[in-house]
């Protein structure tokens, strides 16, 4: 067989041999990490340079330096060994999907539909670490932020992949007790006399929309608290604080429970957010991204 076709393995092994001796700035220094005596490093730098006929290395009693052809032997190395690892981490992940899974939810979706599901998430694959932040920022993505995002509504154009995971409608809720020491509101209209409950991270005058003889139409509201999350927004309607107009999800088992009244559901515009998991796709996708999304997408329909 041609040695240059040959011996793949052992010129993997002198690639990272060189490479340790050069990070490591010497021979002994470098034995000391590959468990081998500065001796057989020497001798195993050598058979390189015999092999390609180069000077690589310029000994001297003090120091190690590179000639122009060992920079160059050493910025293939580094990119040989750095594609070998990337290839070897795809094909693990192929068998058994692992490494540290970064997840970006909304508050209030992720802890309420996301986090209950990372239990079995878990143990069913024991080899990712899963990293969650739950806020209602924008993370960059595309920029390394964040493996996965959920997000909500319409997605703007960009290079990432997003596959749906569910959808969701607003509903207009009060509590019982509200109800019955301020009345019902039986139109839209009536909502100036109550007690608004909004979101603030909208810049822009409070308007819920509305559909009347299948025309849409836009109502300013106004209360006295405003938060960054429909959860908080449902347990102030809850403790009767006043009417908010939240995700379903987020008060679906106050609303079984009896705890929250929808209200002016005749009303409703029907206006359903759809619910995505944004991720960077393509071939190099990590498999602990693809099961997480695929479970996702499973669940949460």
């Amino acid at each position: 067989m041609d040695a240059k076709m040959g011996g793949g393995s052992d010129r993997a092994r002198a690639l990272a041999l060189f490479s340790a001796v050069v990070e490591e700035g010497s021979f002994s220094a470098a034995g000391r990490v590959l468990d081998m005596s500065p001796s057989a490093v020497s001798r195993a730098v050598d058979r390189i340079e015999a092999r390609l006929g180069v000077r690589l290395l310029l000994r001297s009693t003090r120091a190690l330096s590179l000639t122009a052809e060992g920079q160059a032997y050493l910025q293939a190395a580094r990119r040989i060994l750095t594609d070998l690892d990337d290839v070897e981490q795809q094909i693990a992940d192929q068998g058994a999907p692992r490494g540290r899974l970064r997840i970006n939810a909304a508050l209030s979706h992720g802890r309420l539909c996301v986090v209950p599901l990372l239990g079995e998430f878990a143990a069913r694959f024991p080899h990712i670490l899963i990293d969650i932040a739950l806020n209602d920022a924008l993370v960059d993505v595309a920029g390394g932020q964040a493996d996965v995002a959920i997000r909500f509504g319409p997605l703007p154009d960009s290079s990432l992949t997003a596959r749906k995971l569910g959808e969701t409608r607003r509903v207009i809720v009060a509590s019982p007790e509200y109800l019955a020491r301020h009345g019902r509101p039986e139109v839209p209209e009536d909502l100036h006399q109550f007690n608004c409950l909004n979101f603030n991270f909208r810049r822009v005058e409070p308007i819920w929309p509305f559909r009347r003889d299948g025309r849409d139409f836009a109502l300013s509201v106004a209360g006295n608290i405003e938060a960054n999350n429909g959860e908080t927004l449902g347990q102030l309607a809850e403790a009767g604080v006043g009417i908010a107009r939240i995700g379903r999800f987020s008060v679906e088992s106050e609303i079984a429970d009896g705890r929250l009244v929808p209200l002016l559901e005749e009303f409703n515009p029907g206006d359903v957010e759809q619910i995505h998991a944004v991720f960077v796709g393509g071939v190099s996708t990590p498999a602990r991204v693809r099961v997480f999304v695929d479970f996702l997408a499973a669940h949460l329909r």
